[in-house]
């Protein structure tokens, strides 16, 4: 799930995003997510005919496909194989945007409420972590939780020893370690938070906002398919978030997609800040801080190299926001965060 790579070999792959830019009656476009707890709606809304609904109501056919490797769906899409894929906000600026790709915030599903965490053994704080080896995967959004923690107690990356360890070792090793911590996610985290001798010292409900899981769709991208896949997500979202037998079905749909149980899945729910409401997205994607967050975003991804070497500065790369403001180079905005079709659905008028 939502690890970071370096760009340097994507680049010359990537697709002009022209060819994407008109819509005929009838085309099919191919969109890509990959497993985490806030994207398993998109196979509910392929599963119950949501997407097949939606596009017919925009005359397009939209096909859905699940890579099992979250890098190499965000990678494909950057190389031209998707219109559309399932990404964080730190993923679509390192990979994509720093890569050429014009590409648009399309959907923001959520944000990890808790989802990703920091773990020890013999130590109860962020300051205990001084002189431990740190298992993580290096350049992904455990790196960048980590970078978050160590600064906001005083602490810098030096006070720690890295460990880069993939996401399918890093639980095992940690809880057959007598010392030491690691980085990681759900449903990881949940296994190894509970082991003997381990305490959580921080997770990602202490920096709210800041690992934002999102639907990234190419800006010149069709209208009708932009309006398709916001339709079939919200009514995803209304079947979800509702009463009863429904909401119990859907949920146990995605639990089921996602490989475990629905207990499982309902307590991954309860660390990820599901946006259910258009109106909640819509609101989130125009606030103030959301340029906060990446800013720190931005610069965490400069500082590790992931702007690529040809990059002098953070700035290399534009951001724009609903507002109209920018970060970075305002005539290099490869990256937009756009309300518009969460406001649509909010309005009642997709």
């Amino acid at each position: 799930m939502r690890k970071l790579i370096s760009l340097l070999s994507l680049i010359a792959a990537v697709a002009t995003p022209a060819a994407f830019a008109q819509s005929a009656p009838g085309k099919i476009y191919d969109v890509c997510w990959s497993h985490y707890t806030g994207w398993e709606p998109w196979a509910y809304a392929d599963e119950k005919g949501l997407l097949k609904k939606w596009g017919a109501k925009y005359g397009i056919g939209i096909r859905l496909t699940l890579v099992n490797d979250y890098v190499e769906s965000v990678n494909l899409y950057t190389a031209g194989k998707y219109q559309a894929c399932a990404m964080t906000n730190m993923d679509a600026l390192t990979i994509p945007a720093v890569g050429g790709v014009d590409s648009t915030a399309l959907i923001v599903g959520d944000f990890s409420n808790g989802n990703d965490g920091i773990v020890i053994k013999n130590g109860k704080t962020v300051k205990d972590l001084k002189g431990k080896k740190v298992k993580l995967v290096q350049l992904s959004v455990s790196h960048y939780l980590l970078s978050r923690a160590l600064t906001m107690n005083g602490m810098t990356e030096k006070d720690v020893t890295l460990v880069n360890t993939s996401d399918a070792d890093i639980g095992a090793l940690f809880l057959a370690e007598k010392t030491g911590a690691a980085v990681t996610w759900n449903p990881i985290l949940l296994k190894v938070r509970n082991g003997k001798g381990v305490s959580m010292v921080f997770d990602s409900s202490k920096t709210p906002g800041e690992i934002i899981d999102m639907m990234v769709i190419r800006t010149d991208a069709p209208d009708a398919l932009k309006k398709a896949l916001t339709g079939a997500w919200y009514e995803t979202m209304a079947a979800m978030s509702g009463s009863g037998k429904p909401a119990k079905d859907a949920i146990a749909l995605m639990a089921a997609k996602a490989g475990g149980t629905v207990a499982e899945f309902e307590a991954q729910l309860k660390a990820t800040a599901m946006f259910y409401k258009a109106a909640e997205a819509a609101k989130f994607t125009k606030s103030p801080k959301l340029k906060e967050t990446m800013e720190f975003v931005r610069t965490f991804s400069f500082d590790k190299g992931l702007f690529g070497q040809g990059a002098r500065t953070k700035d290399a790369v534009g951001i724009g926001f609903p507002d109209g403001s920018t970060l970075g180079n305002p005539k290099n905005v490869k990256l937009r965060f756009d309300a518009t079709y969460m406001q649509l659905a909010a309005d009642g008028k997709l």
